[in-house]
């Protein structure tokens, strides 16, 4: 089984720029075109978080439009950038959408893994949480499936990234009480998120966590305490969760044409001229 994850899409309208530099909607087409040529095929997509920039009706539209090219089913959940009623509202087919009431969460249960997606938005703000509610309503789900490989979805990284301006926007509460929940179920096979714009990976309870990169810009790699906020164009990536044999790994994959591929081998010999 494959999983494809992108994230942080940030669309906005054609012509238009986030932070007047990146013309988002001009990114996610390759990225869609990249996911639509792999072979063997993703089973499904999962896009975690920050899907429009501003959560307006028409970034909506607009990026319905655009996922429509894609041929395999794919799964959304917001992210601090959007705005919950109006994801529902642009995407009525996706149901899935209302069953967790107040919260954007749901669960996917007709894939070999089974798929949980955890909302940490905190409306109108930066950073992330997880509260009683949300807290109690995860481990409701587990119990429900103690037997099957899970996997945990949410936007904000439940960890330090050692990016101090993105840690300050980062879960602000509940991690702690996340983890110790996380190491009742050893059937979590991963924690996958977003909001960083990087691969980073992390030990979490007795499973692993980790950030997928985005289609669009990359967030600056500065370890330095003071380090300012800052994006690069580095190369879009997407992530790719490979779940064979009981076990899952993930390939870090780059978005858009380069040269290659090149044979190591000719004639059943290593190339050496």
């Amino acid at each position: 089984m494959l999983i494809a994850q992108i994230t942080d899409l940030h669309i906005r309208m054609p012509g238009q720029k986030a932070y007047r530099v990146v013309e988002t909607d001009r990114y996610l087409p390759p990225a869609i075109k990249a996911l639509n040529a792999l072979a063997p095929a993703p089973d499904v997509v999962i896009i975690s978080g920050d899907l429009t920039d501003f959560g307006r009706p028409a970034e909506y539209h607009y990026l319905r439009d655009m996922l429509a090219a894609l041929r395999m089913p794919y799964y959304l959940m917001p992210g601090n950038h959007d705005a919950r009623e109006q994801l529902r509202e642009s995407f009525p087919e996706h149901g899935y959408l209302r069953q967790g009431g107040a919260f954007t969460q749901y669960t996917v249960e007709h894939l070999p893994l089974r798929l949980i997606m955890l909302d940490t938005v905190v409306p109108m703000q930066s950073h992330g949480m997880l509260c009683d509610e949300r807290l109690a309503w995860l481990e409701a789900r587990l119990l429900e499936a103690p037997d099957r490989p899970t996997v945990i979805a949410m936007h904000h990284p439940p960890f330090k990234t050692g990016i101090a301006h993105m840690d300050r926007i980062g879960l602000l509460q509940g991690a702690d009480a996340l983890e110790t929940l996380v190491r009742r179920h050893a059937n979590i096979e991963r924690i996958i998120c977003g909001h960083l714009h990087r691969s980073i990976f992390q030990r979490f309870g007795a499973t692993l966590a980790s950030t997928c990169p985005s289609p669009a810009h990359q967030v600056v790699l500065d370890l330095r305490p003071e380090g300012p906020a800052a994006f690069n164009l580095e190369p879009p990536a997407y992530h790719l969760h490979h779940w064979r044999d009981g076990r899952l790994l993930t390939h870090h994959a780059y978005i858009g044409e380069y040269p290659g591929p090149y044979p190591f081998h000719e004639n059943g010999e290593l190339i050496d001229d």
